[in-house]
């Protein structure tokens, strides 16, 4: 209970407007498959149960183009590596900053609230994000910075995905520490799981345009009773779904499992290996340690034995510290990368409960109308 009270997120929900979420589908969509990032502005709105954070506009950062000596073959990793960074950059520090001033100027929100990102698959937990994130969080007056992340491939598959995180109070202690060893883990209690804080999001509509969303749908069928589609064919012709905007969405009910749940699988197994080769890595690094601690222990062994001869001879004693220019012990890596593939591992395992859950209930449904007696179970 205290380590979620620690970790406790300062903003209770995201409220987005609309239009907002339509500027980021589009940039990311547009840039895709390249990160797309930009910044969000709006306000924050305290109150006792905890603050609202309210995106009411935002902007893309500028793309920044590899240098056109470079190689072709690597002009894609090098596009997606700068958009990724875009958020932390100088340059693009200095361009939100003016953008916002432009923004004060005309009367519109101008308060950073945090930044937008892109991904595909849920792939987006690496150190990129964390970099960029917590260099907001660490800024002296930041109170409220969130970092929104839209999906393209599962949002192209029929339903929205658009996520808010925030980096969890034990993290950014540790990442300002630069504290990711296993003894500072240990005693920190720090976990995969305490790495991002996800919060709520409600997308908010004016009042101008519910009203005009409102006005949109046809009428409906005069007849009391609608004939039951013979097929799916009859639905997709059907006038009113088809010239309804606001009519159910028939791609909700497409039952294709194979090409979303595919690939997330093939990305949960590649992370699973990235996380044995880290596991691999801390355990080379511990038997070389053990390797290095076993020759020390040896030489002052020795060394102890060198001086007691000595000083039963009245001879000067000989430095038992010389171990230390020696021998040299081996550095531990940062578990940090550790941390992050496994919070990317739990990030794909959602992905597929989630999925698979919604496509099960499809298939029962088809099940019950299909086999006979389906509907009795």
């Amino acid at each position: 209970m205290a380590d979620s009270a620690a970790n406790a997120s300062p903003i209770r929900e995201v409220q987005i407007e609309a239009l907002v979420v339509m500027r980021i589908i589009k940039h990311s969509t547009s840039a895709f498959p390249t990160p797309a990032t930009g910044c969000l502005v709006g306000m924050d709105i305290p109150s006792s149960a905890g603050t609202q954070l309210q995106v009411t506009n935002c902007f893309p950062f500028p793309a920044s183009v590899p240098e056109q000596s470079q190689q072709d073959q690597y002009y894609q990793a090098d596009a997606a590596a700068l958009a990724a960074a875009a958020p932390r950059a100088k340059s693009n520090v200095g361009y939100q900053n003016e953008m916002i001033k432009l923004m004060r100027e005309v009367n519109v929100d101008a308060q950073s609230v945090g930044w937008y990102t892109s991904t595909s698959m849920g792939n987006f937990v690496n150190l990129n994000f964390v970099e960029n994130q917590a260099f907001l969080q660490k800024q002296a007056d930041e109170r409220t910075s969130v970092a929104l992340v839209f999906d393209v491939s599962r949002s192209a598959s029929g339903s929205l995905s658009l996520k808010a995180y925030r980096l969890s109070e034990s993290f950014m202690t540790s990442y300002k520490e630069a504290k990711f060893s296993t003894e500072s883990l240990q005693k920190s209690g720090l976990r995969y799981q305490d790495i991002l804080i996800e919060i709520p999001i409600q997308i908010h509509n004016s009042h101008l345009l519910t009203s005009f969303l409102h006005s949109l749908p046809t009428p409906p069928p005069e007849k009391a009773t609608l004939d039951f589609p013979s097929s799916l064919a009859d639905l997709s012709h059907d006038p009113y779904t088809t010239s309804n905007p606001l009519a159910p969405n028939l791609d909700a009910l497409d039952l294709s499992i194979d090409p979303f749940l595919e690939k997330t699988t093939d990305l949960l197994l590649d992370s699973i290996e990235a996380h044995q080769i880290e596991q691999n890595n801390a355990q080379y690094y511990q038997r070389s340690l053990a390797r290095e601690q076993a020759k020390i222990t040896a030489w002052q062994t020795k060394r102890k034995q060198e001086n007691q001869l000595r000083q039963q001879q009245k001879q000067p004693l000989l430095d038992e510290t010389e171990w230390t220019k020696l021998f040299k012990l081996p550095q531990e890596p940062s578990r940090l990368e550790s941390l992050l593939v496994g919070r990317q591992v739990e990030q794909y395992s959602r992905q597929v409960d989630a999925f698979a859950a919604t496509v099960s209930g499809k298939m029962f449904g088809v099940r019950g109308g299909l086999v006979p007696g389906g509907n009795a179970d």
